[in-house]
C-alpha cells in the first residue's frame, strides 16, 4: 500500500462539495486502489511528518502563495523541509507554492483568469509520463500563476497562456497548473458559479470546452506511476 498525504490547502463551494466532495476525495478517487491517503488541514495547523509517506500532494486553494497568511509561510517551510524526504506533487495553489518555495516566484497574472479545459503541450518527457503524449488536456481554474522559474526546476509543461504550467525538481518533485483531479461537472459549476466576478463571454467559452474530450486520466496514471517509481 502506498501512503499519500494530501495537504488540504483550501475547499470546494459548501454547495458544490456536497455533491462533487472535497479536494482529499477527488485526488483518492484520482490515485485509486493501492493507495492510502491522510488528509491534513493545514490551515488549521495540521502538518503530516513527510517521512512517513511514501508521497504528499498539496491541493490548490483559493488563497495566494504571496499571502501574508500565517499558514502559507508555514506551508513554504513544509515544502522545504520535505523536499528529499517524500515525493511531492503540487496542483495549481499546490504548483504555485512548489515554486515560490524553492526559488521561484507567483503573481496575480494580467492574462486574468484561466477556466476551462485548457491544453499544454509536453516540452519535455520524463520517465513517469507513461505513456507519453505530445500534449493533455485537463481542467484550469486559476489567476495566479508562476512567473518566474526556480533555478533547479525544468519546465515539463507550456501552453501560451501558462508558460510554467508543469515543474519538475529532480526525482521526487513535480507540480501542475491544471486540475487532473477535477471531473468536467465540478469544473463547469465552479466556473459558473464565477459568473460575474469572470466574465460571461470566458465562463461559457469555458463551459463548452469541458464538454470536450481530455486526458485526466493520463495524467492520473502519470501521478500515480510518479508515486510508484
Amino acid at each position: 500500500m502506498t501512503l499519500i498525504a494530501i495537504l488540504e490547502t483550501g475547499a470546494p463551494p459548501p454547495a458544490l462539495a456536497v455533491v462533487h466532495g472535497t479536494y482529499p476525495a477527488m485526488f483518492g478517487g484520482l490515485l485509486g486502489e493501492g493507495f492510502r491517503t491522510t488528509a491534513f488541514d493545514v490551515q488549521a495547523g495540521a502538518w503530516p511528518e513527510a517521512a512517513d509517506f511514501d508521497g504528499a500532494i498539496i491541493t490548490g486553494s483559493a488563497a495566494g502563495v504571496y499571502e501574508a497568511e500565517p499558514w502559507i509561510g508555514d506551508l513554504l517551510d513544509w515544502i522545504r523541509s520535505a523536499k528529499g524526504r517524500t515525493r511531492l506533487v503540487g496542483v495549481c495553489f499546490g504548483h504555485q507554492a512548489l515554486a515560490q518555495a524553492l526559488g521561484g516566484r507567483v503573481e496575480k497574472s494580467d492574462r486574468g483568469w484561466g477556466v476551462g479545459l485548457h491544453r499544454y503541450a509536453v516540452v519535455r518527457g520524463e520517465p513517469w509520463m507513461t505513456p507519453a503524449a505530445d500534449d493533455v488536456a485537463i481542467p484550469a481554474s486559476h489567476q495566479d500563476q508562476v512567473v518566474a522559474v526556480p533555478e533547479a526546476a525544468r519546465v515539463l509543461l507550456r501552453s501560451d497562456f501558462t508558460p510554467y504550467a508543469g515543474l519538475g525538481w529532480g526525482e521526487d518533485a513535480i507540480s501542475f497548473q491544471g486540475h487532473p483531479e477535477f471531473t468536467p461537472a465540478y469544473a463547469a459549476d465552479l466556473t459558473a458559479g464565477r459568473r460575474g466576478r469572470i466574465d460571461g463571454a470566458l465562463v461559457d467559452q469555458a463551459l463548452e470546452s469541458l464538454g470536450r474530450p481530455d486526458d485526466r486520466a493520463l495524467v492520473s496514471d502519470w501521478i500515480r506511476t510518479f508515486f510508484r517509481p
